[in-house]
């Protein structure tokens, strides 16, 4: 069995708008056509037996939008798994994160860039506990994006601060552990208390990878790709050009995810 722990999908009405909108600010050539259909059908050519769906919250007033979609998804397909989305900015996070838990949602997905709030401020500390109270995944975007080309909202540094003072044992850093970062990751990050996906594999040095892969542990690495920006295919194949034992693919590919989900 093969889990993506991070994927996105947009509503077919949006899903045209959106990709290009997104590909014109970060020049990232996607994949699939960013629906739900596109996901499932790169699934199929490329294996995949359950994607988690990350939605991305940019304004605090697409709570019920966001999660209307959310809900769609996880009522109706069985090999597509959508987490739920808060904003810093939430009136009332606990209330909001109460009603994701209520709601059924396995995680919550932030994104600092896109939200313009940096990684340790207290409002994100606030939601990581909230969330660990509710016994809730968080997946973090962690390192450079191409939206915020200046400015790092979750470095390196900012995640060492915010794992000083949470529990991070439910916590997903993505883009293992800090996009274009991962020098600092492996010397600062690696063999803390906190899971890495690896949506943006293919873009990373394969010897370095598979240090950080034997420091942090194979059983706090999840596979993931970042479709539609990286093909589930192509991401696969580079994990199996790291010739890692066949014991780390198994804990990689689905066994630490089926353990986060509560599915083992």
């Amino acid at each position: 069995m093969i889990v993506d722990f991070h994927t996105h999908v947009f509503p077919n009405a949006m899903a045209e708008k959106t990709i290009q909108a997104l590909y014109q600010a970060g020049n990232m050539k996607p994949y699939t056509d960013g629906t739900l259909d596109g996901l499932k059908r790169s699934m199929e050519q490329a294996g995949i037996d359950l994607s988690v769906v990350l939605p991305v919250m940019t304004r605090q007033g697409q709570f019920s939008g966001i999660h209307a979609f959310a809900e769609e998804i996880n009522c109706q397909e069985s090999r597509v798994l959508s987490f739920g989305g808060i904003h810093p900015e939430a009136e009332d996070c606990r209330e909001e994160i109460k009603k994701l838990k209520v709601m059924g949602f396995a995680g919550i997905k932030i994104h600092p860039d896109y939200q313009k709030t940096y990684i340790d401020d207290i409002r994100y500390l606030r939601i990581l506990d909230l969330a660990a109270e509710e016994g809730l995944i968080v997946v973090t975007h962690a390192g450079f994006d191409p939206i915020s080309p200046d400015r790092i909202h979750a470095s390196v540094e900012r995640i060492e601060e915010v794992l000083r003072q949470v529990d991070s044992g439910r916590l997903v850093l993505a883009h293992i552990g800090g996009m274009y970062s991962w020098d600092a990751v492996e010397e600062r990050l690696a063999g803390a208390n906190v899971y890495f996906d690896l949506s943006q594999l293919p873009k990373m040095d394969g010897e370095q990878f598979r240090r950080i892969c034997r420091k942090h542990g194979a059983g706090r690495l999840l596979f993931a790709s970042d479709s539609p920006w990286v093909g589930q295919e192509e991401t696969l194949r580079c994990l199996q050009e790291m010739r890692l034992t066949e014991e780390e693919n198994r804990q990689i590919l689905c066994e630490n995810a089926l353990g986060l989900l509560g599915r083992l």
